[in-house]
C-alpha cells in the first residue's frame, strides 16, 4: 500500500512539473468558454461554501492559483491554498504573493483537527484515493463547516473514454492515476465518512472548445439539459457539497 501511495504521489508531482508552464490551457480554463465555466464554478464554491471575510478556508489542489484568486477576490476569506506540486505552487505564489501557499498531501493533511470553516477544490479529488481524502477533509473541518468540490463526471461520454482508455488518457494529458466521480459512489462515501446534508449533482454542458459566438446559445441549452431527467446525468462535471 505504501509503495502504491508513493508511486501515486510521484506521478502527480511529475505531472505538475510537466504542465506547470501551460496548465490552464491544458485544463481548459484559458479559452473564452473556459473562462465562462470558471466563473460559474467559482460561484458554486463561494455560494455553497458559505464563507466570507475572516473565515479560515482550505483549498486543496490549488494548482496555479487560478481559483484561489477568484474565490479570494470575491470573499476576502483567510485562504490556505495547498497542492502536492511545488512547480504549480511557484506559479500560484507569483500570481498571489500575499496569500499562503504550501505543499500538502491531501491524503495526509498536516493541519490539526477542526482547523477550517470550509474546504473547497477544483478537479482534485479524482487524482486521489477519494475515501482517504474525504476522511482528511472531514477531520480538518470545524463542526458545521462545509466542503465544496467540482469534479469530472464519469457518466459523461468524453470523460468515460478519457479516464478509462490509456492511449486517450495519455493523449489528453491526464496523469496516470486520475479517474472521475461516479455520483452515487461519492454520495455513499460522504455518508460513510460522517458528512451530513451531502449532495452530488451533475452540471455543465459548456465545453471549453465552444467558439465565443456560440457560448450564449450553448449555455442556454445546457441549463435546460441540467433540468432534464436522465440527460442531466451526462453533464461534464459534478458539484459535491456536504456539511460536517
Amino acid at each position: 500500500m505504501a509503495k502504491d501511495k508513493n508511486e501515486r504521489l510521484d506521478n502527480e508531482r511529475e505531472h505538475g512539473r510537466k504542465i506547470s508552464e501551460n496548465a490552464e490551457e491544458i485544463w481548459g480554463w484559458a479559452s473564452p468558454a473556459g473562462q465562462e465555466r470558471a466563473r460559474r464554478r467559482a460561484n458554486y464554491f463561494i455560494d455553497l461554501g458559505g464563507f466570507g471575510p475572516g473565515d479560515k478556508v482550505l483549498e486543496i489542489g490549488c494548482g496555479t492559483g487560478f481559483f484561489t484568486e477568484r474565490v479570494w477576490l470575491a470573499t476576502r476569506a483567510d485562504i490556505v491554498a495547498t497542492d502536492l506540486s511545488e512547480d504549480l505552487l511557484n506559479v500560484a505564489r507569483s500570481r498571489l504573493p500575499k496569500l499562503r501557499f504550501q505543499v500538502e498531501d491531501a491524503m495526509a493533511l498536516s493541519f490539526e483537527a477542526e482547523s477550517f470553516d470550509a474546504v473547497y477544490g477544483s478537479s482534485v479529488l479524482h487524482h486521489l484515493d477519494m475515501l482517504v481524502a474525504l476522511q482528511q477533509i472531514h477531520r480538518v473541518l470545524k463542526p458545521g463547516g462545509r466542503m465544496v468540490f467540482a469534479e469530472p463526471n464519469m457518466a459523461n461520454p468524453q470523460i468515460l473514454v478519457q479516464k478509462n482508455v490509456p492511449i486517450v488518457k495519455r493523449w489528453m494529458g491526464d496523469s496516470p492515476d486520475e479517474t472521475a466521480v461516479v455520483r452515487w459512489k461519492m454520495l455513499n462515501m460522504l455518508r460513510r465518512v460522517g458528512f451530513e446534508q451531502a449532495e452530488v449533482f451533475p452540471y455543465d454542458f459548456l465545453h471549453p472548445s465552444v467558439p465565443k459566438p456560440l457560448i450564449g446559445a450553448v449555455k442556454r441549452l445546457g441549463r435546460l439539459l441540467e433540468k432534464t431527467p436522465l440527460l442531466k446525468e451526462i453533464a461534464g462535471s459534478v458539484i459535491i457539497t456536504a456539511k460536517k
